[in-house]
């Protein structure tokens, strides 16, 4: 979390939190919702600023409930999720000859999978070791950018009960099998703090 967000917090602690604002897209691309597009039911427009994005994926954030948010300032700003809290994008190590892979996530950081899954709906969703950060977090959950596919499809061999996915020599992931609707649950995330707060 940037300094100046923490001092804006010591300042101001009680500033009320928003919700249904800040949307993360299905391609981990940040959009801003105003009141017409929270109405309509839209995604919002895509946030195309740099230095408004690494500020925004510099204090992203999880509370206890599993509520993802921005921490703008004194103001915690709700993420409405378009899937998992993370997006991840696959790529090949240009100077490797083994055909070793890459995950990046959204807010650019290195992605050290340990776990991966299918979802029934085709997508793929990746999970990291928390014991593996110098950070002390909670694993973390990604799913796989929809223009990686083909090239999650060259490095798996996929059978009825999932498969296995290469990934780097030495590191085989075996493919479970997952509903999407159970996800959430199973990673211990919220995917809508609006709809959360409406509820209560």
């Amino acid at each position: 979390m940037d300094e100046i967000v923490k001092q804006a917090l010591a300042k101001w602690p009680n500033v009320p939190h928003c919700t249904g604002w800040l949307l993360l897209d299905r391609r981990g691309q940040w959009r801003m919702r105003d009141d017409t597009t929270q109405a309509a039911g839209l995604p919002g427009d895509i946030i195309r600023h740099d230095a408004l994005l690494g500020f925004i994926n510099r204090n992203y954030a999880a509370d206890a409930d599993g509520q993802w948010f921005f921490q703008n300032g004194p103001q915690r700003v709700y993420v409405e999720l378009g899937y998992t809290p993370w997006i991840v994008r696959l790529s090949e190590i240009s100077d490797e000859t083994d055909g070793a892979l890459r995950l990046t996530d959204h807010a650019g950081g290195r992605f050290e999978p340990t776990a991966v899954w299918l979802d029934d709906e085709g997508g793929v969703l990746f999970s990291d070791d928390a014991d593996a950060s110098d950070v002390p977090r909670s694993p973390r959950v990604a799913a796989l950018h929809d223009h990686d596919l083909d090239l999650f499809s060259t490095h798996a061999d996929l059978d009825d009960n999932g498969g296995v996915f290469h990934f780097a020599a030495g590191l085989d992931l075996t493919l479970g099998r997952i509903e999407r609707a159970d996800v959430p649950g199973k990673f211990g995330f919220v995917t809508s703090p609006a709809a959360k707060a409406a509820a209560s």
